[in-house]
């Protein structure tokens, strides 16, 4: 990954992450913009329903602000074994943020179109986290690193999406958040994976060009 993405990316990390620790836990989680949406919209909010959000978010920011670090190839060249203890913490992040994300999926705004976004997102979130743990058990370091690129262009769809539902916003209003969130719930994550996908291949590609 290029210093200016990295750094970037990083910047916006802990800018979500230092957002969402402010709003959940230093603020009233219920006075949260979502929240107060969510209290408007549906009839299914209880105390599961906070505890897994909490649960989500706080397991969801571990892995935001720990992945770039876990990514840097020069963090991992300096110390191999605090690369590895960083990388059992954002499995971990994952993990139990995204078994959280199921189950909010499934009471998501917008009706089946967001649920099944927000679901697959969940599932997708899981599944490159175990090829990614596959890959290094097989001590395929390559195919390693690219399946932690995807899953991490996953764990960014928490700053995306907090891109998005600011600008959706503006442009059709509070009134129709149940219409638009139902596009949020994609638009936050499959771009990111196609655009992780086209880097990862491009520099196999380069890779390719170079033995020959």
């Amino acid at each position: 990954m290029k210093k200016k993405t990295w750094l970037l990316m990083t910047v916006l990390a802990f800018l979500i992450a230092g957002y969402s620790v402010v709003q959940y836990f230093v603020l009233d989680a219920h006075q949260a913009g979502f929240v107060q949406l969510k209290l408007m919209l549906s009839a299914t909010i209880n105390s599961f329903w906070y505890i897994m959000l909490y649960i989500h978010i706080i397991f969801g920011v571990l892995a935001l602000i720990i992945g770039p670090f876990a990514l840097s190839s020069k963090l991992r060249e300096k110390n191999v074994k605090r690369h590895r203890r960083l990388g059992k913490i954002y499995c971990a992040g994952i993990l139990f943020g995204g078994v959280a994300g199921l189950y909010l999926a499934s009471n998501a705004t917008g009706g089946w179109v967001s649920q099944f976004g927000f679901a697959s997102l969940s599932i997708c979130w899981l599944l490159t986290m175990f090829q990614a743990l596959v890959k290094i058990k097989d001590r395929n370091i390559q195919g390693h690193q690219n399946w932690m690129l995807r899953n991490y262009a996953l764990t960014f769809a928490a700053v995306t999406l907090r891109i998005w539902l600011p600008l959706f916003t503006v442009v059709f209003g509070y009134e129709n958040f149940q219409y638009y969130y139902a596009i949020i719930a994609w638009i936050c994550w499959v771009p990111n994976l196609l655009v992780m996908e086209w880097l990862i291949q491009r520099k196999l590609g380069q890779s390719l060009i170079n033995l020959h």
